[in-house]
Order: C-alpha cells, then sequence, then structure tokens
C-alpha cells in the first residue's frame, strides 16, 4: 500500500468503524480533475447502498475538515464485491486455497500479473501457483490484488 494510501486509511478507519462497519482498504486513483478516493468497506451482515451512504457522510465530512487531498476528486464509498480487493496480508491469509490476481509493481521473471492459486504465505511472501508453477511474490512488491470468485 502507498504510503499516502497509508496515511489516508488511517485518518478514515475510526469514521468508518463508527458506522459499524471495516474499512477493508483504500484506493485513491489520481486524474487530475478526476480523480477518485475509492474507499471498501465491509461488514459480516453485507454492505448495502444506505451502508454506502451513511459511510459516504462520515467520511465525507471528515476530508471536508482534514483536507488530505490537494486536489480535485470524487469520493467512492462500496462493498467489496464478489472479486473483492485485497489490501493486508491477513485478508490474503483468509482466502489461502482460492483463486487471486495480483499484480507487481515491479516484474519477477518479465512478467507483472499473476493469475493462480494462493498456495502459502511466509513471512512476506505469497506463493501463488500458476500453472502448475510456484511464484514467490513478495507482499511489498503487490500493486494491487483481488480474489477471483469461481462460480461452480
Amino acid at each position: 500500500m502507498a504510503k499516502f494510501e497509508h496515511k489516508l486509511t488511517e485518518l478514515l478507519r475510526p469514521a468508518v468503524e463508527e458506522a459499524g462497519k471495516e474499512l477493508l482498504g483504500i484506493e485513491f486513483i489520481s486524474a487530475g480533475q478526476h480523480s477518485v478516493l475509492r474507499l471498501f468497506i465491509d461488514h459480516e451482515n453485507g454492505i448495502d447502498v444506505d451502508d454506502c451512504a451513511e459511510v459516504s457522510r462520515q467520511v465525507g465530512a471528515l476530508l471536508d475538515v482534514e483536507d488530505p487531498i490537494s486536489t480535485e476528486y470524487s469520493l467512492e464509498v462500496s462493498s467489496p464485491g464478489l472479486d473483492r480487493p485485497l489490501f493486508t496480508k491477513e485478508h490474503y491469509q483468509a482466502i489461502i486455497g482460492e483463486t487471486v490476481n495480483v499484480r507487481l509493481s515491479m516484474p519477477l521473471n518479465g512478467r507483472r500479473k499473476f493469475k493462480g492459486i494462493l498456495d502459502a504465505i511466509e513471512n512476506d511472501i505469497l506463493i501463488v501457483m500458476v500453472d502448475g508453477e510456484a511464484y514467490e511474490l513478495v507482499f511489498s512488491n503487490i500493486d494491487k490484488g483481488n480474489l477471483v470468485h469461481n462460480f461452480k
């Protein structure tokens, strides 16, 4: 997670928890006037549109006061969905044995994208099986990851 996103996560987590939800993670997509701050929230009973609206109001008020983003942006609050994004080692730990998509910041053996079964996590290394071959992905090199929902 980028330092800026980590700082925003720490700022916004209490507001999300005050609304009774869990902040899974944050994405900030910088695109000038079209930048987007996206929060992914969850709850044991699921998330609906009213939950997203409530968290958006809480977080929006905090962002107005703290003003941590100097450019224009849109705030989006979302449920994680079926292909939930993965932000922490704990998120990955909870889905060992499932299919994941992982994009690296820096290439490994000439590639940045890996889709396969998350086989294990050892310290800061994710072991992902792609077409029968094990790849060791350093957690700090992960740019983005998500669960791949397999419909059965």
